[in-house]
């Protein structure tokens, strides 16, 4: 029996484990952004970039790690806004500095000023 002809094709499942990439759950890119981090309930900051954005986050470069769970307002000086975000892994040393995983507690798909087109997953 023949398929009618505008159904779908049959979708092939692979039987691999999905990629980093395929497991996100937002694009990112690669952005270097100004940003000062500071830790909620602090009063001192720390001066950083942006090593890579999101819609719900940033992977953020700044010189003093932070735990994970630290609370955190991140603040974009450029757009004059300001967010506050979660450390969601432990940071990493890098050449520039230590790589600080951030997911912002509240939805902020504008806080970067790009647009990010919607998920495909």
């Amino acid at each position: 029996m023949k398929p009618p002809p505008n159904a779908a094709a049959p979708r092939v499942v692979s039987t691999r484990p999905p990629t980093a990439e395929e497991r996100r759950r937002a694009q990112r890119a690669l952005l270097r952004i100004r940003v000062i981090v500071q830790v909620v309930g602090k009063a001192n900051t720390h001066e950083g970039y942006t090593h890579t954005v999101s819609a719900g986050g940033a992977m953020l470069i700044i010189p003093e790690p932070l735990p994970e769970g630290t609370l955190v307002i991140v603040e974009n000086p450029k757009a004059q806004s300001k967010v506050e975000a979660r450390v969601v892994r432990p940071p990493q040393m890098s050449h520039d500095g230590q790589l600080v995983p951030v997911e912002f507690t509240s939805p902020s798909p504008n806080f970067w000023g790009i647009f990010f087109p919607p998920s495909i997953n």
